[in-house]
């Protein structure tokens, strides 16, 4: 994750589904990709858990 941020497991899932869109959709991985990683989900996982994907969170607190 990025920083010391805590994401709900909504927000969390928001991010890599978004993610995962857009490299389904042709988007550059933001990392090289692993070995045995084929699927957009899997690899928005990986990106997400490195702490790589460009997406920020705004709450209304």
């Amino acid at each position: 994750m990025q920083g010391k941020e805590e994401y709900t497991k909504y927000e969390k899932a928001r991010i890599i589904g978004a993610r995962a869109l857009q490299l389904a959709y042709g988007a550059p991985p933001l990392i090289e990709v692993p070995d045995g990683v084929i699927s957009p989900l899997n690899l928005a996982e990986v990106e997400f858990e490195r702490g790589v994907i460009p997406i920020t969170i705004i709450r209304n607190e």
